[in-house]
C-alpha cells in the first residue's frame, strides 16, 4: 500500500470509530478486509488510527471537522505536512482536497488543545496543578516499549544480547534496574527467543518501578488480589522466594498466568474468590484496582474518550469496595498495597484518606506517584500496614 492509501484506510476505520465501533473491532474488520494488506500496511494504518485517537480533539480542529477525513488532514498538518501533497484522489488515495477543506483549519482550543473530555479539565487541572497541561500532552504521544528482565533466567546485559542478537535493539533505563527501553525491532519481541525463553516481560517501567519499591522481607505469603493478566505477580514471584497466589474476580483474565509462570520459571497459585477465606492471612497482599486507567492513556487512547463522569464514579465506587474486601485477608503486622494506573487523586489519595478514615487503625507508611514520562505511565501506589 502506498503511504496515501494507508491514510485512506485509517480514514474508514476512524470513520467507524467515530460512529461507536470499539478501534479493535474496527481495525480487525478493516484487516479481514484489505486482504492485501501486508503487516507492514497494517501496522501503519494501526498506528495512524491510535495517534488520531490520543489526538481526537486538536487532529479534528486542524482539519476541521468531526469525520475521519478530517481528522487524517489534521494528523498531517499537525506534522508540517501539506495534505494536499497526499490527499490527490489516485489510485486508492484520499479524494483531493475540496476549497472548503483547504481552509476551514484552526488551531486547537480549549479541550481541543489538551486532547482530552471537556468535563474532564477542571478535575486535571485541580489534582495536577502546574503539571496538567503537560500531563495532558504527554498522554498525546506514543508510549515507550518496556520490557522486564526476569532475573531468574538471565541478567541485564544477557538479555540485552540475546534481543540483539535478533535485532532488537533496547537500552537500560533508570526507572527499574530490571527496564529495558525498547529501542528497534519492538514487533519482534513476542516471537523472540528471549521473550518465548521468559529472559524478559513486557511490563511498563512504572509498574516494575512500583512493584521494586515494596519491602518483600519477611513475607512468605502474598496475594496478587487483582491479578488480571499477571504482570505484576510475575514480577514478584521473579525477586522473592515468597508464595505467591493471584486472584481476580473474573478468573478468565487469569487464563494466561500458568503459561507465563512457565516460561518465566516461577511457581503461582491461582485462587479463586471462593477459596480465599481458606488461605488468608497473607504477608502482603496487592490490589491493583481497577481504574480509569488516566496514566496510561497512551497505549489505550479510546479509553479517555469513553470516560464518564459516572463512570469514574463507578470505578471510586469498585475501588472502595476491592479495599475493603481485600484489608481483612491481610495477616497482623502484614502490608497491604493499593495501585492504579491513574493520576486522578478520586482514585488514588482520596481513596486511602477515605479507607483510613473509616479504618484508623490501618496507618500509610509511604506513597509513590509515578509520573507519565519516557519510561512508565503515571501510576499510583500507596503502603499500608495493619499492627492488629
Amino acid at each position: 500500500m502506498t503511504p496515501a492509501a494507508r491514510i485512506q484506510a485509517a480514514i474508514e476505520v476512524l470513520d467507524q470509530i467515530g460512529e461507536g465501533s470499539p478501534a479493535e473491532k474496527a481495525l480487525t474488520g478493516w484487516a479481514r478486509r484489505a486482504r492485501f494488506a501486508g503487516s507492514g500496511d497494517r501496522a501503519a494504518v494501526r498506528d495512524h488510527v491510535f495517534q488520531a485517537l490520543r489526538c481526537w480533539g486538536s487532529y479534528g480542529a486542524l482539519g476541521g471537522g468531526d469525520t475521519g477525513r478530517a481528522r487524517m488532514i489534521g494528523a498531517l498538518r499537525a506534522e508540517g505536512i501539506d495534505p494536499a501533497q497526499l490527499f490527490t484522489g489516485a489510485l486508492y488515495a484520499p479524494d483531493a482536497l475540496s476549497p472548503d477543506e483547504l481552509t476551514s483549519g484552526r488551531m486547537p482550543e480549549g479541550a481541543e488543545a489538551w486532547d482530552l473530555p471537556a468535563w474532564l479539565i477542571p478535575q486535571f487541572s485541580e489534582d495536577l496543578g502546574a503539571q496538567a497541561q503537560t500531563v495532558a500532552h504527554a498522554l498525546r504521544e506514543r508510549a515507550p516499549i518496556m520490557l522486564r528482565v526476569n532475573l531468574r533466567r538471565a541478567d541485564v546485559a544477557q538479555a540485552q544480547a540475546s534481543l540483539l542478537n535478533e535485532n532488537i535493539k533496547t537500552d537500560m533505563h533508570p526507572i527499574a534496574n530490571t527496564s529495558l527501553l525498547v529501542i528497534e525491532g519492538a514487533r519482534r519481541i513476542k516471537q523472540s527467543t528471549a521473550y518465548q525463553t521468559g529472559l524478559v516481560e513486557l511490563q511498563d517501567g512504572s509498574s516494575q518501578a512500583s512493584m521494586a519499591a515494596l519491602d518483600l522481607n519477611n513475607v512468605g505469603r502474598l496475594l496478587d488480589y487483582c491479578a488480571g493478566g499477571g504482570g505484576k505477580s510475575l514480577a514478584l514471584a521473579a525477586c522473592t522466594d515468597a508464595t505467591v497466589f493471584a486472584h481476580d474476580i473474573n478468573p478468565s483474565r487469569m487464563v494466561d498466568i500458568p503459561e507465563r509462570a512457565e516460561r518465566a520459571g516461577v511457581q503461582i497459585t491461582m485462587v479463586e474468590t471462593d477459596e480465599l477465606p481458606s488461605q488468608a492471612p497473607f504477608d502482603l497482599v496487592l490490589c491493583d484496582a481497577p481504574c480509569s486507567g488516566s496514566g496510561t492513556w497512551r497505549r489505550t487512547p479510546e479509553a479517555k474518550w469513553r470516560l464518564t463522569p459516572e463512570r469514574l464514579e463507578e470505578l471510586a465506587s469498585l475501588q472502595a469496595q476491592v479495599l475493603s474486601e481485600a484489608a481483612p485477608l491481610v495477616a497482623s503486622g502484614g502490608q497491604l498495597i493499593y495501585a492504579t494506573c491513574s493520576v486522578l487523586k478520586a482514585e488514588n489519595e482520596a481513596q486511602i484518606a477515605a479507607f483510613t478514615a473509616a479504618n484508623p487503625k490501618w496507618v500509610v507508611r509511604e506513597t509513590h506517584c509515578f509520573p507519565v514520562s519516557d519510561g512508565g505511565d503515571g501510576f499510583f501506589v500507596a503502603h499500608l500496614s495493619r499492627d492488629f
